[in-house]
Protein backbone atom coordinates (compact mmCIF):
# COMPACT_ATOMS: atom_id res chain seq x y z
CA UNK A 1 0.00 0.00 0.00
CA UNK A 2 1.58 3.67 -0.90
CA UNK A 3 0.70 6.54 0.72
CA UNK A 4 -2.31 7.53 -1.54
CA UNK A 5 -4.23 4.48 -0.83
CA UNK A 6 -3.49 4.53 2.95
CA UNK A 7 -5.22 8.14 2.60
CA UNK A 8 -7.80 7.10 0.03
CA UNK A 9 -8.77 4.17 2.80
CA UNK A 10 -9.05 6.71 5.76
CA UNK A 11 -10.21 9.71 4.21
CA UNK A 12 -13.72 8.61 5.10
CA UNK A 13 -12.89 7.02 8.83
CA UNK A 14 -11.00 10.29 9.78
CA UNK A 15 -13.94 12.45 8.34
CA UNK A 16 -16.94 10.54 10.05
CA UNK A 17 -15.04 11.20 13.49
CA UNK A 18 -14.30 14.77 12.83
CA UNK A 19 -17.78 15.40 11.99
CA UNK A 20 -19.22 13.17 15.00
CA UNK A 21 -16.29 12.38 17.43
CA UNK A 22 -18.49 9.67 19.46
CA UNK A 23 -18.20 7.17 16.53
CA UNK A 24 -14.45 7.72 17.07
CA UNK A 25 -14.83 5.55 20.54
CA UNK A 26 -14.60 1.88 20.38
CA UNK A 27 -14.57 -0.41 23.31
CA UNK A 28 -11.82 -3.47 22.59
CA UNK A 29 -12.84 -6.49 24.46
CA UNK A 30 -10.48 -9.37 25.52
CA UNK A 31 -12.17 -12.87 27.17
CA UNK A 32 -10.84 -15.60 28.66
CA UNK A 33 -11.77 -18.47 30.36
CA UNK A 34 -10.43 -20.14 33.55
CA UNK A 35 -9.04 -23.56 33.57
CA UNK A 36 -10.09 -25.58 36.25
CA UNK A 37 -7.47 -27.68 35.52
CA UNK A 38 -5.05 -25.81 36.39
CA UNK A 39 -3.06 -22.22 37.16
CA UNK A 40 -4.10 -20.86 33.56
CA UNK A 41 -6.33 -19.12 31.55
CA UNK A 42 -7.73 -19.24 27.87
CA UNK A 43 -7.67 -16.12 25.72
CA UNK A 44 -9.51 -16.19 22.82
CA UNK A 45 -7.31 -14.09 20.03
CA UNK A 46 -9.03 -13.26 16.54
CA UNK A 47 -7.53 -16.51 14.70
CA UNK A 48 -6.86 -18.44 17.99
CA UNK A 49 -6.96 -19.88 21.38
CA UNK A 50 -4.27 -18.46 23.37
CA UNK A 51 -3.17 -20.25 26.58
CA UNK A 52 -1.36 -18.25 29.37
CA UNK A 53 -0.03 -19.52 32.42
CA UNK A 54 2.75 -19.38 35.24
CA UNK A 55 6.44 -18.07 34.22
CA UNK A 56 8.71 -20.91 34.67
CA UNK A 57 10.49 -17.81 37.58
CA UNK A 58 7.32 -18.43 39.02
CA UNK A 59 6.91 -22.28 39.08
CA UNK A 60 5.36 -22.44 35.58
CA UNK A 61 7.06 -24.99 32.95
CA UNK A 62 7.57 -22.99 30.34
CA UNK A 63 4.75 -24.45 27.95
CA UNK A 64 2.08 -21.93 28.21
CA UNK A 65 2.46 -18.43 27.62
CA UNK A 66 3.32 -15.65 29.82
CA UNK A 67 1.41 -12.42 30.11
CA UNK A 68 4.08 -10.80 30.75
CA UNK A 69 5.87 -11.45 27.80
CA UNK A 70 2.24 -11.09 25.67
CA UNK A 71 2.39 -7.43 26.91
CA UNK A 72 5.43 -6.72 25.38
CA UNK A 73 4.46 -9.17 22.41
CA UNK A 74 1.47 -6.89 22.09
CA UNK A 75 3.73 -3.59 22.31
CA UNK A 76 6.01 -4.97 19.29
CA UNK A 77 3.10 -5.64 17.42
CA UNK A 78 1.21 -2.32 17.86
CA UNK A 79 4.83 -0.20 17.63
CA UNK A 80 5.26 -2.10 13.95
CA UNK A 81 2.26 -1.87 12.76
CA UNK A 82 1.83 2.38 13.65
CA UNK A 83 5.48 2.64 12.42
CA UNK A 84 4.60 0.77 9.01
CA UNK A 85 1.80 3.30 9.03
CA UNK A 86 3.32 5.87 9.27
CA UNK A 87 6.19 5.33 7.22
CA UNK A 88 3.57 4.98 4.44
CA UNK A 89 2.08 7.86 5.13
CA UNK A 90 5.60 9.56 4.66
CA UNK A 91 6.06 7.74 1.71
CA UNK A 92 9.24 6.07 3.35
CA UNK A 93 10.18 2.70 2.22
CA UNK A 94 11.50 1.01 5.85
CA UNK A 95 11.86 -2.32 6.63
CA UNK A 96 13.99 -4.16 9.81
CA UNK A 97 12.81 -5.23 13.22
CA UNK A 98 11.43 -4.14 16.70
CA UNK A 99 11.71 -5.84 19.91
CA UNK A 100 10.51 -4.81 23.64
CA UNK A 101 12.29 -5.71 26.77
CA UNK A 102 11.14 -5.41 30.30
CA UNK A 103 12.51 -6.38 33.66
CA UNK A 104 10.23 -7.74 36.53
CA UNK A 105 11.48 -8.76 39.41
CA UNK A 106 9.50 -11.91 40.75
CA UNK A 107 9.92 -11.42 44.10
CA UNK A 108 7.45 -9.10 44.22
CA UNK A 109 4.57 -11.45 42.19
CA UNK A 110 5.55 -14.07 44.48
CA UNK A 111 5.27 -11.94 47.48
CA UNK A 112 8.43 -12.88 48.77
CA UNK A 113 9.92 -9.19 49.81
CA UNK A 114 7.33 -6.29 50.15
CA UNK A 115 9.05 -4.04 48.83
CA UNK A 116 9.77 -5.08 45.05
CA UNK A 117 7.51 -4.31 42.71
CA UNK A 118 5.12 -6.20 40.99
CA UNK A 119 4.67 -5.23 37.39
CA UNK A 120 7.51 -4.46 34.95
CA UNK A 121 9.53 -1.56 36.83
CA UNK A 122 11.60 -0.89 32.90
CA UNK A 123 10.35 -1.20 29.59
CA UNK A 124 12.72 -0.61 26.48
CA UNK A 125 11.38 -0.78 22.69
CA UNK A 126 14.45 -0.76 20.09
CA UNK A 127 13.53 -0.49 16.24
CA UNK A 128 16.21 -1.85 13.84
CA UNK A 129 16.08 -0.22 10.88
CA UNK A 130 16.40 -1.04 6.91
CA UNK A 131 15.89 2.50 5.05
CA UNK A 132 17.05 4.86 2.84
CA UNK A 133 15.10 7.55 5.03
CA UNK A 134 17.92 9.87 6.75
CA UNK A 135 17.85 11.18 9.94
CA UNK A 136 15.72 13.57 10.03
CA UNK A 137 13.07 11.18 8.32
CA UNK A 138 13.73 8.49 11.01
CA UNK A 139 13.23 11.20 13.94
CA UNK A 140 10.02 11.97 12.38
CA UNK A 141 9.02 8.39 11.67
CA UNK A 142 9.58 7.53 15.51
CA UNK A 143 8.42 10.82 16.93
CA UNK A 144 5.09 10.09 15.22
CA UNK A 145 5.28 6.45 16.09
CA UNK A 146 5.21 6.75 19.65
CA UNK A 147 2.69 9.49 19.35
CA UNK A 148 0.20 7.33 17.37
CA UNK A 149 1.33 3.53 18.97
CA UNK A 150 -2.07 2.72 20.88
CA UNK A 151 -0.41 -0.24 22.99
CA UNK A 152 3.11 2.30 24.30
CA UNK A 153 0.79 5.31 24.48
CA UNK A 154 -1.37 3.39 27.21
CA UNK A 155 1.42 2.13 28.93
CA UNK A 156 2.94 5.65 29.26
CA UNK A 157 -0.08 7.04 30.19
CA UNK A 158 -1.45 4.81 32.70
CA UNK A 159 -5.47 4.71 32.20
CA UNK A 160 -7.73 4.65 35.15
CA UNK A 161 -8.12 1.28 35.45
CA UNK A 162 -10.86 -0.69 37.63
CA UNK A 163 -11.78 -3.93 38.61
CA UNK A 164 -15.13 -5.84 39.15
CA UNK A 165 -16.14 -8.88 40.52
CA UNK A 166 -19.67 -11.08 39.78
CA UNK A 167 -20.14 -13.79 41.49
Amino acid sequence: MDASALRQLQAPLKARYTDDPGAAVVTLTADGELDGSGIACRVRTASAIAEAGLHPATGGDGSQLCSGDMLLEALVACAGVTLRAVATALGLEVGGSVRAEGDLDFRGTLGVAKDAPVGFSDIRLTFALDTTADAEQVATLIKLTERYCVVLQTLVSSPTTSVVVSA
